[in-house]
């Protein structure tokens, strides 16, 4: 695949030889412009000297007659600086008077009307004037033939002013198409100039420099792009930040467990009692419990940060709260079995739809119903409820466990903390700050209060509903 040439280069080779052709263009046009004025200019004296021959023709004489017209040829030849040529003749040749050799124009002549044409006369570059007219009064010989006035004068006087003047026209605009091209490069450099300033910014910035570009002194058409870049950058130093609080946090929640375990190992191995044995190795079974339910949530908060900071954001999709309710409460029912706890799910209709992520939704619902079963005493309730009306879908989760205090419920959903009544129960203090992450991300309002008449602990989900409601 061919690379990229710089922009710079590219406004360059498309600029400058376009601007070189117009304006190469414009100079042929204007220079035959100019040589057909000079032409006119020079034919209205031509015309002139025509039309004083043409007043002295006669055919009253019964012939064809000039009076004095070698005095108005030297004047013409004074006044032009050239050779001048002219004839009269009758149409048929029959009668002829001046210059026998001065050719007629290709296109027959129109009477009164006197035309101009380049010809050669006695190997003599001529410029020609004729006009064709009625004999008055007709010749006696032929009365229908035309008396035909031709005034030719050389080109060398003409030559040399249109040399001159075409010298001076071309040498103007060549002067004006090197500043123009000079004039294009200079802007281009300058306007480029900001660009390369920038690039050299980020050049001289350290690898884990992720400050946003400033783009005060950038041109309007590259804002964007830096906008662009900015919000990629941003994208990646949350990313970065995640990760590496992520690293942070596992390396701190896992040096302790880790710790046990070892000093677990080590004093099974030394202990011989086969019942001293057991117990250790229900202990380390235990943590090791802890342990992957701690990793399993903060990969689950690190997956729900990621998704948070995707290209283009959350990708949502149609969810159905119902059906998602009962989808959790069968997966989770064996744990609430063994605590002796009734799960169960309450939905007003079968059909309650909103925008998200299923799959975050699934988790955080998880979460929530995993966190009550803990916390709910053997032989409780943990209750499961989609509700929903025209604007709201809601899925909330009681239980019948010892509540949150208010400065709990206050500081719920921050990351390894955990409330007053979870200091006596297994967990790392995450379940919340996963639903607050996910809540957030899908625009949702999250609240906790305690059950009225307590205990337990009521803790709801607010959705705006978009495009699908609920049926």
């Amino acid at each position: 695949m061919k690379r990229p040439g710089s922009l710079k280069s590219a406004l360059l080779w498309w600029l400058v030889p376009g601007l070189v052709l117009i304006m190469g263009g414009t100079l042929w046009f204007s220079n035959q412009l100019l040589r057909d004025q000079v032409d006119a200019a020079y034919d209205r004296a031509l015309a002139g000297a025509l039309r004083a021959i043409d007043l002295n023709v006669s055919t009253a004489s019964g012939g064809l007659a000039v009076e004095q017209p070698f005095l108005l040829l030297e004047f013409f030849e004074l006044t032009t600086n050239a050779r001048v040529y002219f004839r009269v003749a009758t149409e048929d040749g029959l009668a002829e008077i001046g210059s026998p050799f001065l050719p007629l124009p290709r296109q027959p002549l129109l009477s009164g009307q006197p035309q101009f044409y380049y010809a050669m006369h006695e190997d003599t570059p001529v410029r020609v004037a004729a006009l064709a007219r009625a004999a008055q009064p007709p010749l006696p010989s032929n009365p229908n033939s035309r008396i035909i006035v031709q005034v030719a004068e050389s080109l060398g006087t003409r030559e040399v002013f249109l040399e001159q003047v075409l010298r001076r026209s071309i040498e103007r605009d060549v002067l004006g198409i090197v500043m123009s091209v000079l004039l294009v490069v200079s802007g281009i450099v300058m306007s480029l100039r900001p660009l390369t300033r920038l690039r050299q910014e980020l050049e001289a910035r350290a690898p884990d420099d992720l400050r946003p570009i400033d783009d005060a002194d950038l041109p309007t058409e590259v804002r964007p792009l830096v906008d662009a870049v900015n919000r990629h950058m941003a994208r990646y130093a949350e990313m970065a930040r995640t990760q590496r609080q992520f690293l942070d946090d596992a390396s701190h929640q896992l040096r302790t467990p880790l710790s046990v375990l070892r000093t677990q190992v080590d004093f099974a191995l030394r202990e011989s009692d086969p019942t001293e044995v057991r117990r250790a190795l229900q202990a380390m079974h235990e943590g090791l419990d802890r342990a992957v339910r701690m990793v399993n949530q903060m990969l689950s908060l690190a997956r729900a940060r990621e998704a948070s900071l995707a290209e283009g954001g959350l990708a949502a999709e149609p969810v159905n709260l119902a059906a998602l309710a009962h989808s959790v409460a069968r997966h989770l029912l064996p744990h609430a079995r063994l605590k002796r706890i009734d799960l169960g799910v309450e939905v007003t209709t079968s059909m309650v739809f909103t925008r998200g992520s299923e799959w975050l939704l699934r988790e955080a619902l998880t979460n929530l119903v995993d966190n009550a079963i803990r916390y709910t005493p053997a032989g409780g309730t943990v209750t499961v409820r989609v509700l929903s009306d025209e604007r709201h879908a809601v899925l909330q989760v009681e239980d019948s466990g010892p509540g949150m205090s208010d400065h709990d419920i206050e500081r719920a959903g921050v990351r390894f903390r955990r409330g007053q009544a979870g200091k006596q129960q297994a967990g790392a203090g995450l379940g919340l700050a996963i639903v607050h992450t996910i809540a957030q991300m899908h625009g949702t309002v999250l609240r906790l209060e305690n059950r009225v008449p307590p205990p337990g602990l009521r803790t709801t989900l607010v959705f705006s509903l978009g495009r699908e409601g609920s049926d």
